[in-house]
C-alpha cells in the first residue's frame, strides 16, 4: 500500500547545537552547555511537524553518538528520520554559540573537512523530494558537491508537483567566494516558487539590499513569492500582484538563532492551509518571535495554539496589504 503524500520534505543541514547555559559569557569561560538538535533544515522540519504536518528530513550524519542522537531526536520530535543517511567517513557536525541578548549570537561551526549532510548525493534522494506538497531547501546545500547536484536535481524532480521553497541562508564560511554563491543561487531560483532571505542574503542572491528592489529582483528571477526579512524592521512579502508588510512581533529576545527556522516552518503551515499572504506571514513572524524568546532552536519550535495566543496578545501587529496595478 502506498504511503500518503508528505506535507513537507526538507533537504540540508543538521547537527548538534551546544548552547551555553550561562548567558552573556564567552565560550572560554562557559562551564555548562545544553545539547540540542540543530541545523536549519532539521529545525524547519521540526517546526512544521510541531504544527501537525507530516515531514521528512533528507540529511546526513556520522556513524557516531551525535549522529544517533540526531536520528532519535528527529523521530521524537515528529519528523520521519528514515531518509537520514549514515556516513561513517565523516563526523556529525557540532556548532557552539555565544549568547549575548538581544542581538549578538556568534556561531562557531565545527564542520571540517566536510560534513555528512554535504555528502548527500543524487542517489540518496528519496521519492518524497518529487512528491511532497512542499520541498524546502537551503542555499548552504548548494555550496559544494555532491550536495549541490543533489539539491538541483531535487528541484528538477519536484517541479510541477507542489511548492518549492528556497531559504537563502547564506553563510560565507561555506563558500569559496560570493560570486560562486550568487551563480548557484540564481540557477536555483529559476526553479523555486518561494524565496526567503534577509537583506544580506538578498544581496548575495540578486545584488540588491533595498527591500522592495530585492523582492522585485527575486520575482524577475522566476520566484512567485519573494520574502525579505528585515529583522526588527519587519518582513516584506511581494508577488506580481500584491505587496504585504508585516511589522515585527515584539518579544524579549533570549537567543535569536533559530527564529528564522521557526518562521520557515510556520510559512509551510500557512501555505499548506491555503492562507493568504497577510495571514501566513503574520503567523510566521509570531512563530519566529516565540523561538527568539527561548534558548534552544529545535525544541523551541512553537505549537499552533502558542502562536495564536501571541498574536492575540499583540493586536497592534497588523499586516499592511497593497494591491499592485500594472
Amino acid at each position: 500500500m502506498d504511503e500518503p503524500v508528505l506535507d513537507v520534505c526538507t533537504i540540508g543541514r543538521c547537527g548538534v547545537d551546544l548552547y551555553p547555559l550561562e548567558m552573556n559569557t564567552h565560550l572560554e569561560d562557559v562551564t555548562r552547555f545544553g545539547k540540542f538538535l540543530g541545523g536549519s533544515s532539521a529545525n524547519v522540519a521540526v517546526a512544521a511537524a510541531r504544527m501537525g504536518h507530516s515531514v521528512a528530513c533528507v540529511t546526513g550524519v556520522g556513524d557516531d553518538p551525535f549522529g544517533r542522537f540526531i536520528r532519535s531526536e528527529l523521530t521524537r520530535l515528529g519528523v520521519d528520520a528514515r531518509r537520514v543517511v549514515v556516513n561513517p567517513a565523516f563526523n556529525t557536525p557540532v556548532t557552539f554559540c555565544e549568547v549575548f541578548p538581544p542581538d549578538n549570537f556568534p556561531l562557531f561551526f565545527y564542520r571540517q573537512p566536510t560534513t555528512p549532510d554535504l555528502e548527500i548525493g543524487v542517489d540518496d534522494l528519496p521519492e518524497e523530494v518529487a512528491t511532497a506538497r512542499i520541498l524546502w531547501l537551503t542555499v548552504s546545500g548548494l555550496s559544494v558537491e555532491p550536495s549541490r547536484s543533489a539539491n538541483h536535481e531535487a528541484l528538477r524532480r519536484h517541479h510541477g508537483n507542489g511548492m518549492s521553497v528556497l531559504d537563502l541562508d547564506y553563510r560565507a564560511r561555506f563558500w569559496p567566494s560570493e560570486q560562486e554563491a550568487t551563480a548557484q543561487v540564481q540557477q536555483a531560483l529559476e526553479h523555486v516558487d518561494v524565496a526567503i532571505g534577509n537583506l544580506e542574503e538578498c544581496r548575495i542572491a540578486v545584488g540588491e539590499t533595498d527591500p522592495d528592489a530585492a523582492a522585485l529582483a527575486l520575482l524577475e528571477r522566476g520566484v512567485e513569492v519573494a520574502v525579505v526579512k528585515q529583522g526588527m524592521m519587519g518582513t516584506l512579502v511581494r508577488t506580481a500582484t500584491e505587496r504585504v508588510y508585516v511589522p515585527v512581533t515584539s518579544v524579549r529576545v533570549r537567543n535569536g538563532l533559530g527564529a528564522g527556522d521557526g518562521f520557515g516552518g510556520a510559512v509551510c503551515h500557512g501555505l499548506l492551509q491555503g492562507w493568504d499572504l497577510a495571514r501566513t506571514f503574520a503567523f510566521a513572524s509570531a512563530a519566529g518571535a516565540i523561538v527568539a524568546s527561548r534558548l534552544e532552536c529545535s525544541t523551541a519550535m512553537p505549537r499552533i495554539d502558542e502562536v495564536e495566543r501571541l498574536m492575540a496578545a499583540n493586536p497592534q501587529v497588523v499586516p499592511v496589504v497593497s494591491r499592485i496595478r500594472h
